[in-house]
């Protein structure tokens, strides 16, 4: 039986997860995920009970109940290192005897579901729309770093993105992972469309935006518009969804992304008046999950 020292997993002294301060009672089996972490209370406003409310850092989780459905909301913070905590951890608090140090007997398979906000990337893409995230390609090569991300990942999508992108060794690859389909059915109606979406490693040059400083390759958003691969092209921009996917997938977990598309990067269009639609989105979200 594999032993975790507390080096490797850390737990606190009130026997809570080193960073997210949650205890194993305290997580839902349906784990909602948010950036942003003033959108917590948001999510949080609209549950019919509340039974615990925890902040470490950026991550706020607040634990109740909608329509029945016990649920989690988290603050994950920006970008898919964040990710790796935040997963690793909520599996470890589902599927690890924090006291023991020893994996669980029976693994709890949770579902996670990612409400968040992008950028379009052509130029049919209303602002407004809800964008599901059936594949994710991760700019940032986090699973990279991990054993058995080939099993689980699009090797034959990836290897036609970097075809076409001309990709630069001496950035990370990228990797390309489907998201839960199981979910996606659930919650994805046709009030929702559907697409494959970059996680990005950063808002400005790695999403093609340019300041100051020129960018290694000007044409990249170009060439990410123009991409296609089995009829699928690439509609949006955000930073944490591939990591939630494919530690998820790794993991045994459900995971997938929802979006807010709150800017066209292709006829640059912005609307910063988003918020009533991204209620809207937890809501629905809320009720389907």
């Amino acid at each position: 039986m594999k032993h975790f020292p507390p080096s490797e997993l850390i737990v606190n002294e009130d026997g809570s997860i080193f960073h997210l301060h949650v205890k194993p009672e305290q997580l839902a089996d349906n784990v909602i995920l948010v950036g942003d972490p003033g959108r917590v209370a948001v999510v949080a406003s609209m549950f019919d009970t509340q039974e615990c409310s925890v902040s470490n850092r950026e991550f706020n989780t607040v634990t109740g109940t909608f329509n029945g459905k016990r649920i989690t909301v988290i603050s994950t913070g920006i970008g898919t290192d964040n990710i790796d905590i935040v997963v690793n951890e909520l599996d470890a608090l589902a599927n690890i005897d924090l006291i023991a140090r020893t994996e669980k007997s029976e693994l709890r398979r949770l579902n996670i579901v990612r409400i968040g906000t992008c950028g379009g990337m052509q130029p049919d893409i209303p602002l407004g729309s809800f964008l599901i995230s059936e594949k994710s390609i991760g700019f940032d090569g986090m699973l990279n770093f991990y054993a058995g991300r080939d099993a689980v990942c699009d090797l034959e999508f990836e290897k036609a993105f970097k075809q076409h992108m001309h990709w630069n060794p001496q950035l990370a690859s990228p990797y390309v992972i489907d998201n839960s389909r199981e979910l996606i059915e659930r919650i994805g109606r046709d009030d929702m469309l559907r697409g494959v979406t970059i996680s990005s490693n950063g808002f400005y040059g790695p999403q093609g935006r340019v300041l100051r400083i020129d960018l290694a390759d000007m044409e990249i958003n170009d060439k990410i518009e123009s991409f296609r691969y089995n009829g699928r092209r690439i509609t949006n921009y955000e930073m944490e969804g591939s990591a939630i996917a494919g530690l998820s997938a790794l993991m045994g977990h459900r995971a997938m992304t929802v979006c807010c598309v709150i800017a066209n990067r292709r006829v640059e269009a912005a609307n910063t008046d988003y918020k009533p639609r991204v209620q809207e989105l937890i809501r629905t979200v809320l009720n389907r999950i």
